[in-house]
């Protein structure tokens, strides 16, 4: 039997003391032990982006990442991002602009966009194409994704979009 190993950390800005296994993936954690449910599993090998959060303000594949990482460490989920505020005009945008399907990527393509506009203000659509590249979409074809972020980069910046 595998011992449990103890973890403290900050989830969406509120500590957390858990006992996890030591090879629980951090997305997993979130979802089966915290129910943030947002942080989705796709392709359990860090390729599709469905599962991206933020820890200690970087971007992370949680699939690849153990909970027992987290330790002392801060981490940010798109319940955190949404209830914050911090993404309402990015998920606006993409609801405005049909950037969203099924939804199964959203959550994650949210947070890497917010990455991206946080490093880049007005990001070119090249740009947003790139930093989304990690980020897999089966249905929207990715047109609209680059629409919503270019929206919202522009609007931030105070320009018409």
């Amino acid at each position: 039997m595998t011992a449990l190993v103890p973890v403290s950390l900050s989830v969406n800005g509120e500590r957390v003391d858990a006992q996890v296994l030591p090879r629980l993936n951090l997305a997993d954690f979130l979802r089966e032990h915290l129910h943030l449910t947002g942080t989705h599993v796709g392709c359990e090998h860090g390729i599709c982006g469905a599962c991206t959060v933020r820890v200690n303000d970087e971007i992370v594949r949680a699939c690849l990442m153990l909970a027992v990482q987290m330790d002392g460490r801060s981490v940010e989920t798109i319940e955190g991002l949404s209830d914050s505020g911090e993404v309402a005009d990015l998920q606006a945008a993409f609801r405005d602009r049909n950037a969203l399907q099924c939804g199964y990527c959203t959550p994650g393509m949210l947070i890497a966009a917010q990455d991206l506009l946080r490093q880049h203000p007005e990001p070119s659509r090249q740009q947003i194409r790139e930093h989304l590249s990690g980020n897999y979409c089966r249905c929207t074809g990715y047109q609209a994704i680059v629409d919503a972020v270019e929206t919202t980069a522009r609007s931030r910046g105070g320009r018409a979009a």
